[in-house]
C-alpha cells in the first residue's frame, strides 16, 4: 500500500487474504454469528440513540430485507434463507405478515390465508403456525425479527402498482388482531414490532394507535414498536408524540443516485424526543432506478455508500435490501420491478457479503458513546458535497468537547482532505484506511498529534488496491485498540 517495497505487499496481501477468508468462512460454514443464548429482549439506551439487549451489551440494527417471507417460502427454504444470512452477520430480518402482494388473497407455501373471511380479528392459526416456526428458527440462529403485522395497503385500501388495494382493518379489529400477536409472540425475545407497511399514516392513525396498544397489552410491552414510512418520508415526521414509538424509522427509498441518506438520518437523529433512527429501506442492489426496469441499477457500491453514510451520521445500524430477495423472486414469477436473479441466488450478491463489514467495524471501537461530528472537516475539503463525494465522519465522545478517542472518515471518492484531529486529546495517533469490500485493515502508521492530518502521497491506498471509497481510522494510540474490524479490547 505505500510506496516501497515487495515485503511490504506481502504483507497487505497476507491481510488481505485473511480478511477474505474470514468472510469466507462466516458467509458459507455452519457456524453462525450469534449464540442462541444472546438472543435476548431488546431496549433503547441510556442515551436515547442505541440500542441494547437486556444485560446492557450494544446491539447493532443490521437488517435485511425478506417482506414476502411468510407468503411465498416454505419451512426448508426459510431454513436456507435465515442460515445465510446468519452466517452473513446480518442481525435482523425484516418481513410481513400480512405481505404486500396480494398476501390477504393468496394462498403461503403451505396452503395457508393469513385471515378467516378477510377479517383480521379473525386470524388464522395455522397460517400463523408457519411465522411460529420462523420465530423461533431465527432464535436458533441468533437472529432477530422485525415483524411488520400488516403491509399498509391492508389499511388504506389502495393499490400500490400492480398489487390489490383492500381496507379490511379498521380501530376495532386492528386492536384484536395487535392483541392476537402480542399474547401469541410475547414469550419470544428476538422480536421487533414494525406498524406501517411503505404508508403515511395521516388519516388512518386511529387504526395504528389501536394496533399498538393491542400489542402492547398482549405482550406486557415486552417488544420494541417502529413505523415504517412511505419513501423519502420518516416515522419522525407524523409521530414525534406518540407513545408507543420506541425509535424513528426513514424510508429513503430507490429514486435517485447518492440519495442524502446522511442527510435524511441526521434529520432524525436531531429531531425531539430523542431517539434512536434506522434506514428501514434505501437502495437496493440490483434495483432499477425509480423502479422501472429499463434504468440503470443500484450496484453494491451504491448500497455501501447508504450503508456508511447513515450509520456515520448517527444511525443505530442499517437495512440492506436485495430486489430480488424482498420478494423471492424465482423463475415463472411474474418479476416486481425489474427483478431478473433467483434469490437463492441474489442471496449471495456482492453487497451482501459486505455489509458484515460495516457492523464489524463499528463493534470494533466504543459503541454507546459515538455521535456524529462533521466540524472535524478542515476548510479545504468543505467544499465536498451532498453526493457521491460526500464525506461522513462518526467519531466517540462528547459534543463540543475534545474527548474522542477514534475517528471514522468515510470517504466515497479518495480525494486531498484534512480532518481535525485535535478532537483527540492524545499527544499520539494511529491511523489505518479500512476496506468497506473486504473487511481489510492496513496500518498508516503511528505519528504526532498536531491536530491535523490530510493523508497524501504514500499514506493514500493505490488505485490496484481497490476502492473506490474508503474508511479513514485514526485512533488514540495509547488505547491499544484492536486492528480496525476485529472485537473491541482493552
Amino acid at each position: 500500500m505505500m510506496q516501497n517495497a515487495k515485503l511490504y505487499s506481502r504483507i497487505l496481501l497476507t491481510v488481505l487474504a485473511v480478511a477474505l477468508l474470514h468472510t469466507s468462512l462466516r458467509a458459507q460454514t455452519g457456524a453462525v454469528t450469534e449464540s442462541v443464548a444472546s438472543v435476548q429482549g431488546l431496549r433503547v439506551s441510556a442515551n436515547h440513540r442505541y440500542l441494547v439487549k437486556q444485560d446492557g451489551t450494544p446491539f447493532f440494527y443490521l437488517a435485511d430485507t425478506a417482506w414476502e417471507l411468510f407468503h411465498r417460502l416454505n419451512r426448508g427454504e426459510i431454513d436456507y434463507y435465515l442460515r445465510n444470512r446468519a452466517n452473513k452477520g446480518f442481525t435482523v430480518i425484516q418481513a410481513t405478515l400480512l405481505a404486500e402482494d396480494n398476501g390477504i388473497s393468496v394462498k403461503n407455501a403451505e396452503g395457508e390465508l393469513p385471515l378467516l373471511n378477510f377479517n383480521p380479528a379473525t386470524p388464522n392459526d395455522k397460517y400463523f403456525r408457519l411465522v411460529d416456526y420462523t420465530v423461533d428458527k431465527a432464535a436458533d440462529d441468533g437472529l432477530y425479527m422485525g415483524l411488520l403485522p400488516t403491509w399498509g395497503s391492508w389499511v388504506d385500501g389502495k393499490p400500490h402498482r400492480i398489487w390489490e388495494g383492500r381496507q379490511v382493518f379498521n380501530a376495532r379489529n386492528a386492536y384484536l388482531y395487535g392483541l392476537f400477536l402480542g399474547k401469541r409472540y410475547a414469550a419470544k425475545p428476538n422480536i421487533i414490532w414494525i406498524l406501517g407497511g411503505d404508508r403515511s399514516p395521516v388519516g388512518h392513525m386511529k387504526i395504528w394507535d389501536a394496533m399498538a396498544k393491542g400489542l402492547r397489552e398482549g405482550d406486557g410491552g415486552t417488544h420494541l414498536i417502529t413505523y415504517h414510512p412511505g419513501g423519502g418520508t420518516s416515522s419522525s415526521q407524523f409521530l414525534s408524540k406518540t407513545p408507543w414509538l420506541d425509535f424513528n424509522m426513514l424510508q429513503v427509498g430507490h429514486y435517485r443516485y447518492d440519495d442524502d441518506d446522511a442527510e435524511a438520518v441526521q434529520h432524525n437523529y436531531n429531531s425531539l424526543p430523542m431517539r434512536p433512527v434506522v434506514d428501514g429501506e434505501t437502495t437496493y442492489e440490483d434495483m432499477p432506478l425509480g423502479t422501472l426496469p429499463q434504468n440503470p441499477r443500484f450496484t453494491a457500491y451504491d448500497v455501501r455508500k447508504a450503508a456508511y453514510w447513515a450509520v456515520f451520521a448517527g444511525a443505530m445500524g442499517h437495512t440492506y435490501g436485495h430486489n430480488s430477495v424482498w420478494q423471492m423472486y424465482r423463475k415463472g414469477d411474474v418479476p416486481i420491478d425489474g427483478a431478473r436473479i433467483e434469490w437463492m441466488k441474489a442471496l449471495d450478491a456482492e453487497g451482501s457479503l459486505q455489509m458484515v463489514h460495516l457492523r464489524d467495524l463499528m463493534e470494533s471501537r466504543p459503541y454507546l458513546t459515538r455521535i456524529p461530528d462533521q466540524s472535524l472537516i478542515l476548510p479545504n475539503a468543505q467544499a465536498i458535497g451532498r453526493d457521491s463525494d460526500h464525506v461522513q465522519i462518526t467519531r466517540d465522545g462528547t459534543v463540543g468537547k475534545n474527548d474522542a478517542t477514534y475517528t471514522f472518515v468515510y470517504l466515497p471518492i479518495l480525494k486531498i482532505f484534512g480532518i481535525n484531529t485535535s478532537v483527540i486529546p492524545s499527544s499520539t495517533l494511529r491511523a489505518w484506511w479500512y476496506d468497506p469490500r473486504t473487511g481489510a485493515s492496513f496500518p498508516i502508521g503511528v505519528f504526532t498529534n498536531h491536530g491535523d492530518f490530510s493523508p497524501k502521497g504514500d499514506q493514500l491506498p493505490q488505485a490496484s488496491e481497490g476502492g473506490p471509497d474508503w474508511v479513514l481510522v485514526i485512533d488514540d494510540a495509547s488505547k491499544g485498540y484492536s486492528t480496525p474490524g476485529r472485537k473491541l479490547h482493552n
